[in-house]
């Protein structure tokens, strides 16, 4: 076995976390039923009532939470099961944000080129929180689960880095304005989300993992240097949007390169954005994804101050062949060379369903997966 984590010793500090993120966590969508996905398919063509399709919603999460709990995750999510996408359903909650209708976005898999309609966004007036997003959602989540319950919502870059949100003037003539507005929509839904009784929160983000891929960069803008300086726009955001984060909120950032059917938009390693994003994020930590060489080495984990913890995306999501523990195990030991090992954690890349479709594996794989990354975190960490 290898060195690091054949030596790891059991100690207090070695073993179970008391608080998250824990040794074996998952990012939290989850394959949608069969039954679900007909349901929604019936509610939009105006066939069942929002309330008939919430019952099915709700049903569908008690297994799911169920499944969660049996396979031994400390941390449990509704699956994203009442969202048609990751991040479009809050998006477009908030106050002067409606959808821009869709546009090709071609993802990438192992054979080539895969056809994705991408949703958009369009900010047509300030930015609000009229209600807090989600927040009936996170209540029935915390009512079924004896684990912690675990909510994720996009990250405030995902408006900016998606949608027209600045060439409207009429709006926003000052930018600084707008960030200032859209952190403050997330300043208020924390809030909110705090009442209800969640204590670990995940900001779900692509920009940062994608701006680690040359080709996205070079095609962001003519402006000399602002392909190199974005991802310090977006952390200064996200910190002006935690700024009033309540105390006893864990919270963690997640960033990928897509995640849709398998596929994915982007390839690039960390190293343009560790230093400045590992030391200057105000969160507790980080899932990120590392499943194949598409996000390149562990060296950029060497800038990880102490006190964040790295969770590490070592289980793919995108297919069903179940890995081989020692497989991970060496991958473990590889990332502890760059951060020590009592800092980090394991999880699959991404969820396994961050849009309706979901990805193509079935929810047993699904399942096997999650079972095997709590199995590692039991030999590796001593996690209970």
């Amino acid at each position: 076995m290898i060195s690091n984590v054949r030596n790891a010793k059991r100690s207090k500090s070695m073993s179970q976390r008391r608080t998250p993120p824990f040794r074996a966590d998952h990012v939290g969508s989850l394959l949608r039923p069969k039954a679900l996905l007909e349901a929604r398919s019936k509610f939009e063509e105006g066939k069942i009532t929002t309330r008939d399709l919430r019952e099915i919603e709700d049903e569908a999460i008690r297994h799911a939470v169920k499944r969660q709990e049996t396979v031994g995750l400390r941390a449990t999510t509704d699956g994203e099961f009442r969202r048609r996408s990751w991040h479009m359903d809050f998006i477009c909650r908030i106050g002067g944000v409606t959808s821009a209708g869709t546009q090709l976005r071609p993802f990438l898999n192992e054979t080539g080129a895969v056809r994705n309609e991408i949703e958009v966004p369009k900010v047509i007036g300030r930015l609000r929180l009229d209600a807090p997003i989600f927040a009936d959602d996170f209540a029935f989540l915390k009512s079924i689960t004896r684990a912690t319950p675990k909510f994720s919502i996009p990250s405030p870059s995902m408006l900016h880095g998606l949608g027209s949100t600045l060439e409207d003037t009429s709006i926003y003539a000052n930018p600084d304005e707008f960030w200032r507005d859209l952190a403050k929509v997330y300043v208020d839904e924390l809030a909110a989300l705090h009442r209800i009784g969640c204590t670990y929160l995940q900001i779900d983000d692509t920009m940062f993992a994608t701006l680690g891929d040359p080709d996205y960069r070079r095609k962001l803008s003519p402006s000399a240097g602002a392909q190199e300086k974005l991802h310090l726009v977006y952390i200064r955001l996200l910190n002006e949007a935690l700024a009033g984060r309540p105390d006893g909120m864990t919270v963690c950032v997640h960033t990928c390169r897509g995640n849709h059917r398998s596929a994915w938009v982007a390839a690039g390693g960390y190293d343009p954005v560790a230093e400045a994003l590992f030391n200057e994020l105000n969160v507790d930590g980080f899932f990120l994804e590392y499943d194949d060489v598409r996000s390149g080495s562990f060296e950029p984990l060497r800038f990880v101050p102490k006190g964040k913890t790295i969770v590490l995306g070592l289980v793919t999501s995108k297919r069903g062949a179940l890995e081989k523990k020692d497989d991970i195990k060496r991958r473990i030991d590889a990332a502890a060379r760059f951060v020590d090992l009592d800092r980090l954690a394991l999880s699959p890349q991404c969820g396994f369903a961050s849009t309706l479709e979901g990805n193509l594996l079935t929810e047993d794989e699904q399942f096997a997966k999650l079972g095997l990354i709590v199995e590692i975190a039991r030999e590796v960490w001593g996690e209970q």
